[in-house]
Formats: C-alpha cells, sequence, structure tokens
C-alpha cells in the first residue's frame, strides 16, 4: 500500500523498551513498500535541538526541577518539529521519531509529578498542540526493560543515563502515564506488548501499522 501524504509515527515507552530497534525495522518496511522515510528522536532531531539533547540526559538525575526539564523538553521539540518534522512531512515522507510530547506527559506531567494539564498547556504553547497521525506505546516491565537499557549504557559507554539512574516509583508513573494516554486517545494510540523476541514484537509494530493505513485509506 503506497500512499502519497506524509505520514508521522511516533514510538513511545519505558526505558528499553526496544523502541529504536523496531523503528529500524519499521524504516525498511515502509522503504520496502516505496515509501521515503525519516528517522528522528526526541529529545533531538535537528541541530538545536541535539545540544538541549545533551543537556537533558546527562549529569546528575537531579540536575534539573521538573518545570525547567520540561521548559527544555518543549524548547528542543518546537526546533525539531519546525526545522524537521513539517518540512518531511510536506515532501510527502514518513517521519518515525522516537519518542514526541506524550513522553514529556509521562517523564515530566505523571514521572515528575506536573501534572498532565501543566504539559498540554505547554503543548499548546509550544507547536500548537501538533500530534503524530500514530503513536505505538511499547509497553514492557519496568524491571525487563531498566535491565535492558543499562546492559546498553555498558556495551555502548554513552553517557545518556540521567533518567534510567531515577528511583524505580518514577519509571512506575511514567509507565502508569504511557497507558492512560494511550486509552484516552485510542484512535491515536496503540498498545504494543514489547515482552518477546524482536521478530515478535515487529510483527505486533507491522500489524498495527497495517490497520492504521487500512484505515487512513478509506
Amino acid at each position: 500500500m503506497i500512499l502519497p501524504d506524509g505520514i508521522f509515527i511516533s514510538f513511545e515507552g519505558g526505558e528499553g523498551s526496544g523502541k529504536s530497534t523496531q523503528i529500524r525495522l519499521l524504516e525498511q518496511w515502509f522503504r520496502h513498500r516505496g515509501r521515503d522515510v525519516i528517522v528522528t528522536r526526541e529529545p533531538g532531531g535537528s541541530p538545536g535541538a541535539e545540544e538541549i539533547r545533551a543537556l537533558l540526559l546527562t549529569g546528575d538525575s537531579g540536575r534539573w526541577d521538573a518545570v525547567t526539564e520540561a521548559l527544555l523538553m518543549f524548547a528542543a521539540r518546537r526546533d525539531h518539529v519546525e526545522r524537521t518534522i513539517r518540512p518531511a512531512l510536506a515532501r510527502g515522507q514518513v517521519v518515525l521519531c522516537d519518542r514526541f510530547a506524550d513522553s514529556s506527559v509521562a517523564y515530566q506531567g505523571y514521572g515528575h509529578g506536573l501534572g498532565a494539564d501543566f504539559i498540554a498547556q505547554l503543548w499548546h504553547l509550544a507547536i500548537s498542540g501538533f500530534k503524530p497521525d500514530l503513536t505505538l506505546m511499547m509497553d514492557l516491565p519496568i524491571e525487563t526493560g531498566l535491565a535492558r537499557a543499562f546492559a546498553r549504557f555498558a556495551d555502548t559507554k554513552t553517557a545518556e543515563d540521567r533518567f534510567e539512574k531515577m528511583e524505580l516509583d518514577f519509571h512506575q508513573r511514567l509507565q502508569q502515564g504511557f497507558r492512560d494516554i494511550a486509552v484516552a486517545e485510542p484512535e491515536r494510540c496503540q498498545i504494543i506488548d514489547a515482552d518477546g523476541d524482536i521478530e515478535t514484537v515487529s510483527g505486533r509494530v507491522n500489524a498495527a501499522v497495517e490497520n492504521f493505513l487500512a484505515g487512513r485509506s478509506r
């Protein structure tokens, strides 16, 4: 199935939920169907947003208070949307994004306790409420995800572990946040069981995308 218009798909979920791996596989899936695809991420995805990413993901877990963290996230997000996402959609590309504004609802709204309404106001002010066409929520037991994340850090030696170092109850709150978002917006969000081997989870992702595309083409 080939659709000429741009499509914006985001992947959400807790740490170590397999988003990056599944994005790469879905990129191949779309390319095999003749689509031009870009893969991007948050925080980041544009030169300015990548600079802010370093401020957000490195250092001590208490480096920023919740409001400052949320403002930095949306500053990066606005630059990302204006310089990368909107132009790609205008060109008719498929945009696959590792996290978007739902992460701010989950991390800063639920995890840090700012509340979903506060994040919704920032979302509106910064990017006029702009949302993905489809959001895939990768759902995985917290302990499994954190174990995967820390194993990855050991392999890559990355310093981007600020959120992983937060307390377990923080991760429990953000997982609930993602689940609540999916329940509130079932027309946009699909929960994907991310507990399984890569091929099995990829099959679940592909099925969700195929259903979305079938509904979009009607």
